[in-house]
């Protein structure tokens, strides 16, 4: 029977260490006599030698030398040899002079043997260990650690520690002066980031790792940059939300991600606030099979709502968002309903049959460029969608209404963006008609969402290039998927009727850097590798994005992170309901030209691009004869008003 592996090791610790007792001491002897060793004493060592052998042997177990890992070892076991070594040595010498009484033993014998057979031990166990740690990282990748605080150094440790995590540290790089040359764990501080083309000139790592547990996005897109030109994977620890303890494991390193590049830090949720808003509450989200959506549907079902409707009208993406939300194992019911927000029988029928408390209205059409060119479509689903949901929200009485908006809508130079803004007007009117509490949510660009930019920048780095960009200077915010669906949940729970929020979203970040970080992420090197050209902006993009339009101001709300907007100005809920009827009147008859001066009118910060197709000439839109009147008039009462 094949014998158990620890019992094998063991065995073989036993047997070294008692060769070793035979070789101490046969030297011993050697050394004493200056390698002539006589007759007699020749014969006086292999009387003695097997009761030495045996006393070692006895003495070394209850010092747990045969226990001990050698690939670990350290002081504590060194601090054992020469105690059970000391202590067989003693009991030796009392029985070979006391008891025994062999008076011709050398008393120098003893002690050159006890000397000898420490090292010897010692030799052997730290030689095993230096070869093992030299084998490993002849094969291990070599790391260079960005960051010489706590988190580094607990990260050294643990590689000095042995295992199979696959690391040798080659040195710290980090940003504080005071640190270069200094040593921890024994690993050299090599210098600042400023260093850094000389450091991996001279240590050729394999990989970087940022261990620093409180990195801020612009230290990640700082050591982004600076390793640019290099093709090393970097590594870091996670964000400090997710080390409750605040230590740093080695388990936990990963990959850096696109998140750690974002400009500001994401808003935490508030669970006893929004539970309060959802649990035990009947919910019902439209779009909820688009990217917010189902982020949505799966954080609310997470919180145990009696119901949950997912309307939806595209019958694939339901199927998803409801296998998800399956996989959650929801406390309350989920009903998935195939039906479209323009279709106001449909809408009565579900919010009649449902009896929704709650509806987070985030079905829209949000691709800039295609509601470019087709504006009539982006009326009727945006604006022609919110006031149908809305109005059925006040008429079966819903107690909270959530409309999901956009930054685009601020100053607005699209379709989409002007279109957004009306609805945020509807929902603001609509909040005076009734007891239902409309509460609007705007934010920036979302990390992943369906047609943003990231996405697409990763399909081009896969292919191999290029990366298209439509201008060097265009700039946007950007946000997390979980982080933005928190945002409006948030926003929600405030519950302060006929509000507008928008998120402190920090700095823009330019779209070509977030790009290069994209491309240098991926391991490849920014315009060597995959190359980036420049293509032109597109129909109703602006070069950066704005939260708060010129006649609006921003206040605090109750919630860090989240600010309230108020706006000036805006058309009263008669005027806005008559212009609303045009404009969905013009989208009915396909009046694309009608439609985008009819936004413009009623969305004065609005400045289009009137690119639409066939009905715009000599860049002016060319109106049927029945809507130019009353287009033309309302542009007129408008501006006049304004």
């Amino acid at each position: 029977m094949r014998r158990p592996l620890g019992t094998t090791r063991r065995a073989s610790v036993v047997l070294v260490d008692l060769l070793l007792t035979v070789a101490g001491n046969y030297f011993a002897f050697w050394l004493r006599f200056d390698g002539a060793i006589p007759a007699a004493y020749w014969a006086l060592w292999r009387e003695t030698i097997p009761l030495l052998v045996l006393l070692r042997g006895l003495t070394f177990i209850p010092f747990h030398l045969y226990d001990s890992v050698w690939q670990y070892v350290g002081l504590r076991d060194l601090r054992a040899i020469v105690a059970s070594v000391t202590a067989s040595s003693v009991l030796f010498c009392l029985l070979i002079r006391g008891v025994l009484g062999l008076r011709a033993y050398p008393r120098s014998v003893f002690l050159m043997d006890l000397v000898l057979v420490v090292c010897l031990m010692a030799a052997v166990r730290v030689g095993w260990r230096l070869g093992r740690e030299y084998r490993a990282n002849a094969r291990t990748k070599r790391v260079l650690i960005f960051g010489a605080g706590d988190a580094g150094a607990r990260i050294v440790r643990e590689i000095l520690k042995g295992g199979e995590h696959g690391y040798h540290p080659v040195g710290f790089v980090d940003d504080d002066p005071a640190k270069v040359g200094q040593r921890i764990h024994g690993i050299p501080v090599l210098g600042t980031r400023a260093d850094l083309p000389r450091i991996i000139g001279e240590t050729n790592p394999s990989e970087v790792l940022v261990a620093i547990a409180r990195a801020a996005p612009e230290m990640f897109r700082g050591v982004v940059k600076a390793l640019e030109s290099y093709k090393l994977p970097i590594k870091a620890m996670p964000h400090l939300r997710d080390i409750l303890d605040g230590r740093a494991r080695l388990h936990d390193v990963r990959d850096l991600a696109v998140a750690d590049l974002l400009g500001r830090a994401p808003v935490g949720l508030d669970m006893d606030t929004v539970r309060h808003l959802v649990e035990g509450k009947r919910v019902l989200v439209t779009g909820a099979g688009g990217t917010i959506g189902s982020e949505l549907s799966r954080q609310i079902a997470a919180l145990g709502p009696k119901s949950l409707v997912l309307f939806e009208r595209y019958e694939n993406a339901l199927w998803a968002v409801e296998r998800a939300v399956a996989g959650l194992k929801p406390g309350g019911s989920v009903y998935s309903v195939i039906a479209d927000v323009t279709d106001e029988r449909r809408v009565d029928e579900v919010l009649a049959e449902h009896r929704p408390e709650v509806i987070l209205h985030a079905a829209a059409h949000k691709h800039v460029p295609l509601m470019e060119l087709n504006p009539c479509e982006a009326v009727k689903n945006n604006v022609k969608g919110t006031r149908i949901v809305g109005e059925a929200a006040v008429r079966h009485q819903v107690e909270r209404f959530v409309l999901i908006s956009s930054d685009k809508a601020v100053n607005p130079s699209s379709v989409m963006g002007a279109t957004k803004r009306v609805t945020e007007l509807l929902a603001m009117a609509l909040a005076e008609r009734g007891s239902t509490g409309f509460v609007v949510v705007r934010f920036g660009n979302v990390i992943g969402s369906n047609g943003s930019v990231i996405p697409l920048f990763l399909e081009q780095i896969k292919g191999g290039g290029p990366v298209t960009i439509t201008h060097p200077d265009m700039r946007r915010y950007f946000m997390l998927i979980p982080e933005a669906v928190q945002l409006v949940l948030q926003a929600a729970a405030l519950g302060e009727k006929g509000a507008l929020y928008v998120l402190d979203m920090g700095d823009e970040i330019r779209v070509v850097d977030m790009a290069r970080n994209l491309i240098r992420l991926a391991g490849f090197i920014p315009e060597r590798e995959i190359p980036i050209i420049y293509i032109g902006v597109r129909p109703g993009e602006k070069l950066s994005e704005e939260l708060v339009a010129s006649d609006e101001t921003i206040e605090p709300s109750r919630l860090e992170g989240i600010r309230r907007v108020r706006s000036a100005g805006d058309l009263s809920p008669a005027s806005l309901g008559r212009s609303v009827a045009d404009l969905e009147r013009f989208a009915e008859k396909g009046a694309a030209g009608a439609v985008v001066q009819q936004l413009g009118a009623m969305v004065p910060t609005f400045r289009p691009v009137l690119t639409v197709g066939p009905e715009v000439a000599n860049g002016r839109p060319v109106l049927p004869a029945d809507v130019a009147a009353p287009a033309a008039a309302r542009v007129g009462e408008a501006r006049g008003a304004a």
